[in-house]
């Protein structure tokens, strides 16, 4: 039987150990951010503050905030960077940072478009003087199409931890007295989070996982799954994917998109 924390319902399991999967996201990351060496970034529900740790290798301030105490105080970063606190309130002044990661955080708050919102705030705003763009953010959550659901499910008041399939495609009503504890999102629903803030989308797409475990399991049959999968990324099936990537821009006040 698989095991778990006691947050793992509530809050998901962070990352860890670093594996494939991790190396490869960490990879997605660093393109669509040009970290350097003076950037200030903020992992927004860091974990065990294993992707904070990596970030810092790129550039000099990572901070790490996360809404488990427990969590941070075995946090593997700097513990003068950490906070901890909610998504939906960040502590912390106005475009006062440069990047954000929220890596499959979103779906276990409480509500997704205040923390979607508090995003939007805490990014730079773009210098059109020194032709300098706004800040990003690079935003992981569970994708609806995949056909499993990888948070458990609740049956008979009773979680139990674990894959399940083909809970995502039963309807509403049905998945959320399942899965009442975790959000999947449609492609729409990601994009429709950031609609209306004051940010634009610059990228969005599907991704599959690192499947660390088959490969352990299986081997050389788990590495051909691992990279079958990933090569449906290049191609409209990449809908049917783990997660949803996608990045977001902030704008000026009076910019029209």
């Amino acid at each position: 039987m698989k095991q778990h924390s006691d947050k793992a319902a509530a809050r998901g399991e962070p990352s860890y150990v670093w594996r494939q999967g991790q190396q490869r996201r960490l990879h997605m990351m660093l393109s669509a951010l040009p970290l350097h060496s003076g950037s200030r970034v903020l992992v927004d529900g860091c974990g065990l503050g294993l992707y904070a740790r990596k970030l810092s290798q790129f550039c000099g301030s990572v901070h790490g905030l996360d809404i488990e105490i427990s969590r941070l105080a075995s946090s593997v970063v700097d513990p003068d960077l950490l906070v901890a606190g909610q998504c939906e309130n960040l502590p912390y002044a106005d475009g006062c940072f440069d990047y954000v990661i929220s890596h499959e955080v979103l779906e276990h708050v409480q509500d997704d478009s205040m923390a979607a919102s508090e995003i939007v705030r805490v990014l730079r705003l773009p210098d059109r003087a020194n032709d300098i763009l706004g800040g990003r953010a690079v935003i992981f959550v569970p994708n609806r199409w995949y056909p499993v659901e990888t948070h458990g499910i609740y049956w008979r008041d009773k979680y139990h931890f674990g894959n399940v399939p083909l809970i995502n495609y039963l309807p509403n009503v049905l998945r959320d007295s399942l899965v009442p504890h975790v959000r999947a999102y449609m492609p729409s629903e990601i994009r429709n989070l950031f609609s209306g803030l004051q940010a634009h989308i610059v990228s969005h797409t599907v991704i599959f996982g690192g499947y660390d475990n088959l490969v352990s399991k299986w081997r050389i049959f788990g590495k051909m799954i691992r990279r079958g999968l990933q090569a449906l990324e290049g191609t409209s099936l990449r809908w049917l994917g783990l997660s949803h990537m996608i990045v977001i821009e902030k704008n000026l006040p009076d910019l029209d998109v």
